[in-house]
């Protein structure tokens, strides 16, 4: 089956990658959020590495999901699903969670921090997702703190008015070419 979309055509593993980027914009609080069909270069190599490599990924931020549960008691737990995507560059975010899809959904651009980092990022949109609001506010703290101290991550400091330091933490090294990872042109090794 070939797609021809936007005047590129998608071949072999480019449809299941580029199918793979429809659904999970449809999961996105507005589906331009997960793009690259303006990427006139990189759109037929990303859908291709998204139709080869995406289970891998998921499967690998599923364990980090699970790792964060395991830190609250069954009946504390809200049903969440977590999807690799590639954002959209204008945005500037790492992730994105979802309050309102049902179950609740964490959107990770793998490509925007290093491989090492990807539970840092999985903590600080699971802890949305538990409380279930937007915002850093202390409800947010306390989630974190806790995602924190059960995963032996730095624990982070809240005071009021200081909000803006919980917007990026825990901490995580950006990548120097968000989309290299997504063509293909990073090699991902699990084993850190």
């Amino acid at each position: 089956m070939n797609y021809l979309l936007n005047s590129f055509e998608c071949t072999g593993a480019c449809v299941p990658g580029l199918e793979y980027l429809h659904q999970v914009q449809k999961l996105a609080l507005e589906p331009a959020m997960v793009d690259v069909m303006d990427n006139l270069r990189d759109r037929i190599p990303i859908c291709t590495w998204i139709g080869e490599n995406i289970d891998i990924v998921n499967t690998e931020l599923n364990l980090y999901l699970q790792a964060c549960h395991e830190c609250f008691y069954p009946h504390e737990r809200h049903e969440i699903q977590i999807f690799a995507a590639p954002l959209a560059q204008s945005l500037g975010i790492d992730g994105l969670c979802n309050i309102f899809t049902n179950p609740i959904t964490i959107l990770i651009d793998v490509g925007r921090i290093a491989p090492e980092d990807w539970l840092s990022i999985v903590v600080h949109e699971y802890a949305h997702a538990h409380v279930g609001e937007f915002g850093h506010n202390q409800r947010f703290a306390r989630i974190l703190w806790h995602l924190c101290l059960g995963l032996a991550i730095e624990l982070p400091i809240w005071d009021p008015g200081r909000e803006s330091e919980l917007r990026s933490w825990p901490n995580c090294k950006s990548t120097v070419d968000p989309l290299a990872l997504w063509r293909g042109d990073s090699i991902l090794d699990f084993r850190f």
